[in-house]
């Protein structure tokens, strides 16, 4: 397995239990010899935390720390010539002060020595207060720092805190840009911070805490780990610049991209997602329930429930995962939101999971789930008979009055095969009602439009204002998985208006493809939506134009399947997408954004393309007939299997798909540019549902459609009919 930080020898392991922050009053030096002699690699007198991840990095490189208990002590002890680390300890609280005499010894001695955090020096005051980096990136500005670091390549330092400097020629700044690999639109009229810059001949000086690279969760790895190789060089007057074996971290893949998996690696991976939803403590509680109280009002984000939070059993709901934000300390942010559609799909991927592991625990949380969804999401208006609003699913608890027509068919998807099991008729009922509330309020066409329609407009308007209105939009990630919804009805009751809407509104979206699709954050994850209900109506209609649209959409996806099984980014023509790259480097971060800059970055994203792309291939294989579509399934499940996150340190991480993963260098990274949604997400619904649960069928040989083949939803149906739409 590839576990990088389990690889790694904790620095100071005698003292792993001391309740203590830095050394203050001992000096101890290590000798540490893996292979080669103590003294081939060199002597550096530190001043760190305890814990510090350079240290740790350092030791493992069979280096020989000198530990001072203060930053003079350090200078003071250092021989003339030798090397030095000021490394912040007690950040970001304390920053580093160099004194007058500190300076001059530095001078005096000849040392080299690389201090962080550093607010003083001499008489020389660098900087006041730390402030927090929000969407600004470490930008390399010049080109003495390695060959992978080349002049604007990017550094990711998360919620770092920093020192604000003033302007001077520098290695790195900070600075909020556009780009995947590097600022493509540079630096000009763009506000900027040194954050590494040389002071003198003997002092290097960072305004962060760069030594915190795993505990910060720093990428891309491969960067940060030539910067320190740089760094390490300078400080020991290196001839040659060091390379390190391995790279210290602490949230990696469970499996390398040539690693040969178990014959269990599928069930281990199921298990493992299904362990992660309690490991994050997303099902609420009413323990946890005041943190969802206190922080659902904002615009979401909180901080991480601690781990001896206790987790409820879906009663209460669950939560809809984590931000992109990652603080300085490893942790990241929650979304406090309960949304319609994760309920749905948790509940699914519960059943799954229960049904396979044959854990009664997981069943009965499936349907604590629903009951809780539709007692929140289908009260008010939507539960008036009388009002046009009557069945639709609310879009999260705190804007009731707002409805996306995907988070419904998603919702919906997961609520009719959690219910297939338990066969509660109230719930059936209710499936039914939400499908024709959709399937009332949209088009003759049967699209919606990708905005949100709020809950006044509909009861002033009347659902027959839509169910009348001509209007066509080819844009499956919004309008494609409610005509599954309605091909899976029409199979189950011969509601021919169902198929009749379906197939005009398939027929229209195929007439456009490819040049006329619109696309939200990709044209694949466009792609990815369409091939379910392409799958389902050769389900109810074999036809050869049917067959072959769902071949055809299918294999276009996988021209870009890579060989481990990722499926590459793409970004579809410009002047179809209301999201898109962002234009300027002001506009960095300001609303949702491909995880890609330009088509080629190695990048997949498990929120929109994968995720629904490997749910809905395997709907789709047995009818293409085609061994290669299978073979891509496989390999397709093999890579989720190998990314899935493995972290003894961040347990909320353990066993959770990011939303982007970076094939090219086997990490987490992409651009970070989504507002809310960017690399390091994670979706307990539209991620880990979808994966899980396919995870399931595939190991199980079986389908979704196949799973509910048999269902008697249909037996309320004509009285539904009659009250909905007469």
């Amino acid at each position: 397995m590839n576990r990088g930080a389990q690889e790694c020898v904790p620095l100071f392991q005698s003292l792993k239990n001391e309740k203590m922050y830095h050394f203050k009053v001992l000096m101890i030096v290590f000798t540490v010899c893996i292979g080669v002699s103590c003294t081939s690699r060199g002597k550096i007198h530190v001043y760190a935390d305890q814990d510090n991840d350079l240290c740790k990095q350092l030791e493992n490189e069979g280096y020989t720390l000198v530990l001072c208990p203060t930053a003079e002590d350090a200078v003071k002890k250092a021989s003339v010539g030798s090397g030095v680390l000021i490394l912040a300890a007690g950040y970001p609280e304390t920053t580093n002060v160099l004194n007058k005499e500190m300076m001059e010894a530095i001078s005096q001695k000849k040392l080299r020595c690389y201090a962080e955090f550093v607010s003083s020096a001499g008489n020389d005051t660098l900087s006041d207060k730390p402030v927090e980096l929000k969407l600004q990136r470490g930008v390399v500005t010049s080109n003495e720092l390695g060959n992978l670091l080349s002049h604007y390549s990017l550094l990711e330092l998360n919620r770092s805190f920093v020192l604000p400097t003033k302007d001077r020629e520098s290695l790195l700044v900070t600075a909020k840009v556009v780009g995947f690999e590097r600022a493509e639109f540079g630096l000009d009229k763009t506000p900027v911070n040194p954050l590494l810059f040389m002071y003198s001949d003997q002092l290097m000086i960072a305004t962060s805490k760069l030594s915190g690279f795993a505990t910060g969760r720093f990428a891309p790895e491969v960067l940060w780990k030539e910067l320190f190789e740089y760094i390490t060089g300078w400080v020991t007057d290196s001839k040659k610049k060091p390379i390190f074996k391995k790279w210290l971290t602490y949230v990696c893949p469970m499996y390398g991209e040539k690693d040969i998996l178990p014959s269990n690696a599928r069930k281990k991976s199921i298990e493992k997602g299904i362990e992660w939803f309690f490991n994050g403590n997303f099902f609420l509680s009413d323990e946890t329930m005041p943190e969802y109280e206190k922080h659902v009002q904002l615009f979401p984000f909180g901080p991480t429930l601690p781990e001896t939070s206790k987790n409820g059993d879906g009663s209460l709901g669950i939560l809809e995962g984590h931000a992109s934000i990652i603080r300085y300390n490893g942790k990241q942010d929650y979304r406090y939101w309960l949304r319609n559609d994760v309920q749905g799909e948790v509940a699914f991927a519960m059943m799954m999971a229960g049904k396979y592991l044959n854990n009664p625990t997981y069943i009965n949380m499936s349907g604590n789930l629903m009951k809780n969804a539709f007692d929140i999401f289908l009260n008010g208006v939507r539960s008036d008979e009388s009002n046009p609003n009557y069945g639709l699913m609310s879009w999260t608890a705190n804007y009731l009055d707002e409805y996306y027509q995907d988070d419904n068919a998603r919702a919906l998807l997961g609520f009719i095969l959690a219910n297939e099991h338990i066969q509660n008729k109230e719930f059936s009922r209710k499936i039914v009602e939400c499908i024709l509330a959709n399937y009332r309020t949209s088009s003759k066409q049967g699209y919606r439009g990708a905005r949100s329609v709020f809950a006044e407009d509909i009861t002033k308007n009347g659902w027959k204002y839509y169910f009348d209105m001509d209007y066509i939009n080819p844009h499956p990630h919004f309008e494609s998985w409610i005509w599954a919804c309605y091909l899976w009805l029409y199979d189950k009751t011969k509601y021919t208006p169902l198929l009749d809407k379906t197939r005009t509104g398939i027929a229209t979206t195929m007439e456009a493809y490819p040049d006329k699709w619109k696309w939200t954050n990709g044209i694949q994850q466009e792609r990815a939506r369409m091939i379910l209900p392409l799958a389902w109506l050769v389900r109810v209609e074999p036809t050869e134009q049917h067959k072959e649209w769902l071949n055809t959409v299918v294999d276009d996806l996988l021209k870009n399947q890579i060989t481990c099984g990722a499926i590459q980014e793409q970004i579809g023509d410009p002047s179809l997408t209301w999201v898109g790259i962002p234009k300027t480097n002001a506009d960095y971060g300001r609303r949702e954004s491909p995880l890609i800059y330009r088509n080629g970055d190695p990048v997949s994203d498990m929120l929109y393309t994968t995720n629904f792309a490997f749910f809905a291939l395997n709907e789709a294989v047995l009818l293409t007939g085609n061994p290669a579509h299978q073979n891509a399934l496989e390999r397709m499940s093999d890579f989720l299997t190998r990314i899935q996150v493995y972290s003894e340190k961040f347990k909320d991480l353990d066993g959770a798909w990011f939303r982007a993963f970076n094939y090219k260098d086997w990490s987490y990274w992409a651009d970070n540019a989504d507002n809310g949604w960017g690399a390091w997400c994670t979706l307990t619904g539209w991620i880990q549902s979808w994966i899980v649960g396919t995870q399931v069928l595939l190991d199980t040989r079986t389908t979704y459609w196949d799973m509910t083949k048999n269902s008697n939803i249909g037996e309320c149906m004509d009285e539904i009919v009659e009250k909905m739409l007469n």
